[in-house]
């Protein structure tokens, strides 16, 4: 998330009012420093990144950007812990 036209470029406190709205959904997320990755149902997450822009605009913010990457997989459940370890698990060995 971004904004657009205001005095300053910082996002901290917006991106605190975004993670409070993430923590209440319920919905599996991860807070780094290029972003936060929501995982959940594709309805849930679209709705709580709808509601994210929905309270940007309430505290007076005219515009507002989501960079979104979205990515599914029907053969078996993966989250994004079991990515990581994935590739951990593979680090490992090959040293």
């Amino acid at each position: 998330m971004g904004k657009i036209g205001t005095s300053s470029p910082s996002v901290s406190k917006e991106v605190a009012e975004v993670q409070r709205l993430i923590e209440k959904s319920g919905l599996t997320f991860h807070m780094h420093s290029a972003g936060t990755t929501i995982e959940g149902p594709w309805d849930k997450v679209l709705t709580v990144i709808g509601q994210a822009h929905t309270v940007l605009h309430e505290k007076g913010l005219v515009r507002v950007h989501s960079d979104i990457r979205v990515g599914s997989r029907i053969d078996k459940k993966e989250t994004m812990e079991s990515k990581v370890a994935s590739v951990q698990q593979i680090l490992t060995k090959n040293k």
